[in-house]
């Protein structure tokens, strides 16, 4: 029986693994798992253990290694920003939020390359924490780790999460009770589906908006929507005590 051949614009797709790897400096097992989790999209394939790939695939390996190693970013995130990005946005509406990017303050636009990092076991130790409260973090795609010089760490833009959650530990929401970190998978899940209606309400409102008056309108109404949240969600745990 003969291999059966798929063709493919060798002009458009003209790498194959070994040149992937070359090209974005990873080994193709990194590759292949972020192939495998749906970060990055499947070559064309022209038999049975051949496919070749496109520029796209590289953008989309060092992209998904930027996110992941440079702004720690969990896996679960950055699958789900992607898949908003490529199945919602238009090229038009990626850039118009590119632009609108640009002019944010300090605060809203990305972190620098290569932040500043704290030891896990160190921090853990000093909140009281333990092992498993960093994991379920970890696993509902709250934290994302790095291993450096043997040690395991996070941002250090990321360390007030840990923090909180040895506040809500001091508070009495402990282990013995059954409360675990990955109780925070609703908060979570609920952040998520609003950012994705955020992001998809400004890309809509915002075509006809220069980028840089879009900038100021959305560095004014964030504080107003978290204060916002803070109060309906105390509004909607009174309306439901009042229920009972």
């Amino acid at each position: 029986m003969h291999a059966v051949a798929w063709d493919v614009d060798r002009d458009r797709y003209p790498y194959k693994m070994k040149d992937l790897c070359e090209r974005t400096g990873l080994p193709r097992q990194v590759i292949h798992f972020y192939i495998q989790q749906g970060l990055v999209p499947e070559g064309h394939k022209t038999g049975r253990n051949m496919a070749y790939y496109g520029d796209e695939h590289v953008g989309r390996v060092l992209l998904v290694r930027k996110l992941q190693h440079e702004r720690f970013l969990p896996l679960k995130a950055i699958r789900a920003l992607l898949e908003d990005r490529d199945e919602v946005f238009s090229p038009a509406q990626q850039q118009q939020l590119r632009d609108v990017r640009a002019h944010l303050s300090p605060m809203l636009r990305p972190s620098a390359e290569n932040p500043a990092t704290v030891e896990v076991d160190e921090l853990l130790a000093r909140l009281g924490l333990s092992r498993d409260d960093l994991d379920g973090m970890v696993e509902i795609g709250v934290l994302a780790t790095a291993e450096s010089d043997g040690r395991t760490v996070i941002s250090r833009d990321d360390a007030w999460i840990l923090e909180m959650w040895a506040d809500v530990r001091g508070a009495g929401f402990t282990r013995e009770l059954g409360f675990s970190s990955r109780d925070l998978a609703v908060y979570e899940q609920a952040i998520s589906r609003m950012f994705q209606g955020e992001a998809q309400l400004l890309a809509a409102r915002f075509a006809n908006v220069p980028p840089e008056q879009a900038a100021q309108m959305v560095e004014r109404v964030l504080p107003l929507i978290h204060a916002f949240l803070a109060r309906f969600h105390v509004a909607r745990a009174r309306s439901f005590l009042s229920t009972l």
